[in-house]
C-alpha cells in the first residue's frame, strides 16, 4: 500500500485529491495538511511514501517546505502546480531541488473526476513513490558571451547530424545535466520532447538556454533547425521535424493525444527517422511510461545510433526500460556518460 500525504491549502483540493487517490486499492491518504509547517510536524507520525505538495500555501510556501523535506526524510515529493508563467517557473525550481515530478492544478478543479486525468495523477503517484531520490547537485552557471559575427556565422553552417532527446518524469534535470556539457561547435541540431504543459516548457527552454553552450529555445511553426541549437517541443503541441528544400523545418499540430501525452516522443522520432541525407543518435532518458519506443525503433531501423539512460541514474526507469526492450538501443548508458557519447558520434 502507497501511503500518501497530502499538503494543500485549499479544502476542496484535499477532499478531491483524497477520494480520487482512494478509489485505486494500492493507494491510501494517510493524512492532509493546510500547509508545509504542519505537514513537516505530521510526516514523522504519519510516516508517508510520498507527498503531494501545492506550491503556494501560507505560513510555509512549497519551495521552502521542499527543501526541508529533501534535506531531512528523502521523501519523493510530487509538487502541485498552477498552469501559470509564474507557477511553471517555481515548478522548475522545485524539480531542481529534487522534488520528482509535478501536476498541474485544472482550472476547473471539477475535471480532476474525468478518467484520463484521473488515471494520470494515480500513475504519478505510483510511479513517483517507486521513484529514485537523487541529492541536488548545484546547476552550473554559464557566463554566456555576446556572439560576434563570425560566431553567427558558424553555427547557421552547415551540420551532419540530427539528435533525437526524449524524456519525461525527472527530464528537466537530466537535461540540465547533459545540455550544458554539450559544445556551441556540436555538428548537429538537436530535437527534444520533454512532456510538460504550455508555459513550463518555454520556462524549462529559458533555464536550459541559460546554463548551455548551445542555444536553447522553445520550437515553433516553422523554425529551420540550426547547427548548434536545441528546440524543445511545446507543450500541447506534436513537433515533427521535414526536410523542405536544403532546410529541416519544425512542424507543429494539435492532432490528437496519444497515449494522454502531446507531445510525444514517438511522433518527434518518427520524422526524424523518414529525414534523408543525415546521421542521427536517438537518444532516451528517465520517464514514465512508454513513449518514445515506436520512434527509436523506427530510427534504428533508419541507421540511427541509439542510447538510453540507465536505470540507477533515471528518476523514473519506464521510457528507458520499455526501449531497451525493444532490442533497438546500441549503449545503455550512466546519465553522465551520455553527453560525451553523444559528442563522439556527431563530432564538432
Amino acid at each position: 500500500m502507497i501511503k500518501v500525504l497530502i499538503v494543500d491549502d485549499s479544502a476542496l483540493i484535499r477532499k478531491i485529491l483524497t477520494d480520487l487517490l482512494e478509489s485505486d486499492d494500492e493507494i491510501s491518504v494517510v493524512g492532509t495538511a493546510r500547509n508545509g509547517k504542519e505537514a513537516l510536524d505530521k510526516i514523522e507520525t504519519l510516516k508517508p511514501d510520498i507527498i503531494t505538495l501545492d506550491i503556494e500555501m501560507p505560513l510555509m510556501d512549497g519551495l521552502t517546505t521542499l527543501k526541508h523535506i529533501v534535506s531531512r526524510y528523502k521523501l519523493p515529493v510530487i509538487m502541485i502546480s498552477s498552469l501559470t508563467s509564474e507557477g511553471a517557473e517555481l515548478t522548475l525550481k522545485a524539480l531542481d531541488e529534487g522534488a520528482v515530478d509535478f501536476l498541474s492544478k485544472p482550472t476547473n478543479i471539477f475535471s480532476l473526476s474525468q478518467t484520463d486525468i484521473k488515471n494520470q495523477i494515480i500513475e504519478k503517484i505510483k510511479s513517483g513513490a517507486k521513484s529514485k531520490f537523487f541529492i541536488r547537485e548545484p546547476v552550473k552557471k554559464l557566463n554566456k558571451l555576446e556572439e560576434t559575427v563570425d560566431r553567427q556565422s558558424e553555427i547557421r553552417g552547415s551540420f551532419d547530424n540530427i539528435v533525437a532527446i526524449g524524456t519525461s518524469t525527472g527530464g528537466p534535470r537530466a537535461l540540465q545535466t547533459l545540455i550544458p556539457e554539450l559544445p556551441s561547435n556540436i555538428n548537429a541540431t538537436i530535437v527534444i520532447v520533454q512532456h510538460m504543459p504550455p508555459k513550463f516548457t518555454k520556462s524549462l527552454a529559458d533555464r536550459l538556454n541559460s546554463i548551455s553552450n548551445i542555444k536553447i529555445k522553445e520550437a515553433e511553426e516553422g523554425d529551420i533547425l540550426l547547427k548548434g541549437h536545441g528546440y524543445i517541443a511545446p507543450g500541447d503541441y506534436h513537433l515533427t521535424v521535414v526536410k523542405e528544400s536544403n532546410n529541416l523545418v519544425v512542424r507543429l499540430n494539435q492532432d490528437p493525444q496519444v497515449m494522454g501525452l502531446r507531445p510525444t516522443v514517438d511522433m518527434m522520432m518518427e520524422s526524424i527517422a523518414n529525414i534523408k541525407g543525415y546521421s542521427k543518435v536517438g537518444v532516451i532518458l528517465t520517464g514514465m511510461g512508454s513513449d518514445g519506443t515506436k520512434g527509436i525503433v523506427k530510427m534504428k531501423q533508419s541507421g540511427s545510433y541509439t542510447i538510453a539512460q540507465n536505470e540507477e541514474t533515471s528518476v523514473v526507469f519506464g521510457m528507458p526500460k520499455a526501449a531497451i526492450a525493444t532490442n533497438s538501443i546500441d549503449v545503455v548508458l550512466s546519465l553522465d556518460k551520455i553527453s560525451d557519447k553523444i559528442i563522439s558520434k556527431v563530432g564538432v
